[in-house]
């Protein structure tokens, strides 16, 4: 059976509470948001049942009494977790990211369980995102790779600079919005694409923005229409030699096509912090063996290709936006109930 238990670690520490305060059962919690969420919890009046463990069939257990429980985008909450949830009293689920495609939304709704995601300060994926595009202007990979090697020549490849080019943005939310916002500043042509005009830049077709753009970056949500949005045709539409930036969620683009892209020449690079297939490979230290994940393995041996390991989100700013903000979510849940 397990028990959170009350030692000094954050990560195991379960306080005792009045009957009157309110209780969230945190899953998936990591050191720095376990310390975070014993700050807060009492400027909120509630108490945290805090587990370092993801949430599964095996740990639902820890929810017992607790309504309200909270999860991280890095588990999978399949449907007989929502189930389990369900039957243990649970009816509101706060997952501690924008994007909830790691859950079956429909499905909880279907056995009396919401679902609620966060927003967070947009500057951090934003801020990311165009140093990602910067660095992949300038091969910065290449660059650092033969420094490391101590060859300190020129690159065989020039730069190109952000003010000549034409940037498409897919998506304007609060990130991909703040994104237009730094791009407009570096003096570069910037069009947009979303369902829903949110900004004053200017919006055109999906078709006409890979069309035009020298630079693609992605910043949709993963849904069932936006699965593979970025796939073998839309990418054969792409300006020769164009760059592509996904700081979103790994399964908007189509894996195998962007690699087949790369290595035909087709693209001139990408620079990917999300990944199709990284569950269970990113946040996991993998020196001492090779992750099994052929995407994978096919896209870091390309010297135009930049990868990294879901970060963009990970400033002190958001994660502390991200624990306030799962607290308010659920406590304002509570009292609409």
């Amino acid at each position: 059976m397990i028990v959170a238990k009350r030692t000094q670690n954050p990560l195991d520490d379960t306080k005792g509470s009045a009957v009157t305060r309110m209780g969230i059962t945190v899953y998936g919690c990591d050191q720095d948001e376990a310390i975070l969420f014993q700050e807060l919890a009492p400027q909120f009046d509630i108490t945290p049942t805090i587990t370092q463990m993801p949430l599964s069939e095996s740990t639902v257990e820890l929810a017992f009494g607790n309504r309200c429980i909270s999860v991280s985008h890095k588990t999978h909450v399949t449907k007989p977790v929502i189930r389990a949830l369900s039957k243990a009293g649970v009816v509101y689920i706060s997952t501690r990211s924008a994007g909830y495609d790691h859950i079956d939304v429909n499905f909880a709704r279907s056995v009396g369980i919401s679902v609620g995601n966060v927003t967070y300060s947009p500057d951090s994926v934003a801020d990311y995102t165009i140093m990602l595009l910067l660095m992949t202007l300038r091969s910065v990979k290449s660059a650092l790779s033969r420094v490391d090697n101590h060859d300190f020549r020129l690159p065989n490849t020039r730069g190109r600079e952000l003010r000549d080019m034409t940037v498409g943005v897919v998506g304007t939310g609060r990130i991909g919005t703040a994104v237009v916002q730094r791009l407009q500043g570096f003096g570069c042509q910037v069009l947009v694409y979303d369902h829903h005009p949110k900004t004053s830049a200017e919006y055109v077709s999906l078709d006409e923005l890979l069309q035009k753009s020298d630079v693609v970056t992605l910043h949709m949500p993963l849904n069932k229409e936006t699965y593979h949005l970025l796939d073998h045709d839309r990418i054969k539409k792409m300006k020769q030699g164009a760059f592509v930036i996904n700081t979103g969620r790994g399964s908007l683009i189509d894996t195998k096509a962007l690699i087949t892209a790369l290595q035909d020449g087709k693209l001139g690079g990408a620079a990917l912090d999300v990944l199709e297939g990284e569950e269970g490979i990113f946040y996991t230290d993998y020196r001492k063996k090779i992750p099994k994940n052929g995407l994978l393995s096919g896209l870091e041996k390309m010297p135009n290709t930049t990868i990294t390991p879901h970060i963009a989100y990970y400033t002190d700013h958001a994660l502390r936006d991200v624990v306030e903000n799962t607290i308010t979510n659920c406590l304002k849940f509570e009292e609409e109930k």
